[in-house]
């Protein structure tokens, strides 16, 4: 396994309103977006020159599905088929099954066997360093909501070699919050979904910003 498999490297918003998606992240977070020349209509969010990630219509496929507009984190695979196989014997399901992006690379989507779904990925060209310290609009922090964490972190450790860093106690009806990296590096924490959250298993993630109140207040 390298040391780039497991980290987060790509995050796509699927959206019925494009248009109002991204005046909505630019008004409130200050991305850019780029169109990209491809079979079907997608731009790439970009902070300070370089590309985060991309906004896109919801496909119908899912849209049929249920799914609703929702983000999809990409995370670096050294060998999407391979990768995607082994997911699938410890519980997960392929939405989308290994396929190639021309000139960008392959991926697969997966549902991990408590239903939160994430990408696989693997670029066509050199692989992209992370940087040691997310700075302003850069995704900062991945957190799963789990049925179960310990279920989920298994799943997960096995998969893309991540490790426990620190936890938390967040109390009787929440239990612990526990944070996990790779190569020394905290990447984001897991927790199981509190009593009553009217959510299922999912991925949230957390984007940096200068000013949270000012930010809020943009919304």
């Amino acid at each position: 396994m390298s040391d780039t498999q497991g980290n987060f490297v790509w995050y796509e918003l699927q959206t019925s309103d494009v248009n109002g998606a991204i005046k909505f992240y630019k008004d409130v977070i200050g991305w850019g977006t780029e169109a990209f020349e491809g079979d079907m209509p997608y731009s790439t969010w970009t902070v300070g020159g370089s590309s985060i990630g991309g906004v896109t219509t919801l496909p119908d496929d899912a849209r049929k599905m249920g799914a609703p507009p929702h983000w999809l984190a990409y995370v670096a695979a050294d060998n999407v088929d391979a990768l995607t196989k082994k997911a699938e014997s410890l519980g997960a399901k392929a939405y989308v099954p290994p396929m190639d992006i021309p000139t960008i690379g392959r991926f697969s989507v997966i549902a991990d066997p408590q239903g939160a779904v994430i990408a696989l990925f693997k670029g066509s060209g050199p692989e992209s360093p992370q940087p040691a310290q997310p700075t302003n609009g850069h995704f900062s922090w991945h957190e799963l909501l789990a049925g179960e964490w310990e279920a989920a972190f298994r799943f997960y450790s096995q998969l893309f070699g991540w490790q426990k860093t620190d936890a938390m106690d967040m109390g009787p009806e929440r239990g612990t919050y526990q944070m996990y990296g790779k190569g020394g590096r905290t990447l984001g924490g897991m927790m199981t979904r509190p009593k009553g959250y009217p959510a299922p298993p999912h991925w949230l993630y957390y984007v940096n910003v200068k000013d949270l109140d000012a930010a809020l207040g943009r919304v």
